[in-house]
């Protein structure tokens, strides 16, 4: 089985967002960048089916960092789709990604859920139609045996879906489909020398143009510092109720 898994290489959760002078994005000076959390359960999730897989992402140089995070952690072949100098939306990235995949005959695309800087949840989906594939999202359990996939979803009120899909399919996965592995010292070593096979992003788009603008980026407003309340319990509740019936006009 030909297993492909996407990845995008994010900010770190701890990390201090910048906006640019020209609020057109973040200010990479001081950034680190790891592999998106959702998208580490994807590879290991690829690693335990095991086969003929490749870890692809489309991003700039410096996605080839969480390239060979997967390489490290086991995944055997690696393809950046590069998009130096140059931003593609959500859409543009699913019609590079489903370009590759198409030419690469892959069987099971497995995806993050997510990635945790935009949080959007729209490029599996998006690459799924663009394959004419089935798709499953939020995938936290999965069986392969030969063309048959059966995976499971957590929906509301504590019920489940359960699924039985023939490949080609595209799914999301969820925490709690597995746990990734750490990438072992031999393993990180191997990495470092594994070749990527690189693609140019408009070379693969198929003439794919944005649906979506950035018009600038912001951050949220600092929250206004708290108040504490003195005295004795019943002065702090005579103060609590006089901020909330005037300030915060709730009562």
């Amino acid at each position: 089985m030909k297993v492909a898994v996407i990845v995008k290489q994010v900010p770190d959760t701890e990390t201090k967002i910048v906006i640019n002078a020209a609020k057109t994005g973040i200010d990479e000076a001081n950034i680190k960048y790891i592999l998106s959390p959702y998208d580490e359960v994807a590879v290991e999730q690829a690693i335990q089916i095991g086969g003929d897989t490749t870890v692809i992402s489309m991003g700039p140089e410096r996605a080839v960092e969480a390239i060979r995070t997967a390489l490290a952690m086991g995944i055997l072949k690696a393809i950046h789709i590069d998009t130096t100098g140059k931003t593609y939306d959500a859409y543009q990235t699913a019609s590079a990604l489903a370009s590759v995949i198409k030419e690469g005959g892959y069987d099971l695309v497995l995806c993050g859920k997510q990635a945790i800087d935009h949080d959007n949840a729209s490029v599996p989906q998006m690459l799924a139609e663009l394959m004419g594939a089935p798709q499953v999202t939020v995938v936290d359990k999965m069986e392969v045996a030969g063309n048959k996939v059966k995976v499971q979803r957590r929906v509301s009120g504590g019920a489940r879906e359960v699924y039985d899909v023939t490949t080609p399919a595209v799914f999301s996965c969820e925490r709690g489909l597995n746990t990734p592995r750490y990438a072992s010292l031999p393993g990180i070593m191997k990495a470092k020398s594994k070749p990527i096979d690189k693609k140019q992003a408009d070379a693969v788009l198929a003439g794919a143009t944005p649906l979506v603008q950035f018009a600038n980026y912001e951050l949220p407003p600092e929250r206004a510092a708290g108040k504490k309340l003195t005295g004795e319990p019943a002065e702090q509740v005579e103060q609590l109720a006089k901020l909330l019936r005037e300030e915060a006009k709730v009562i």
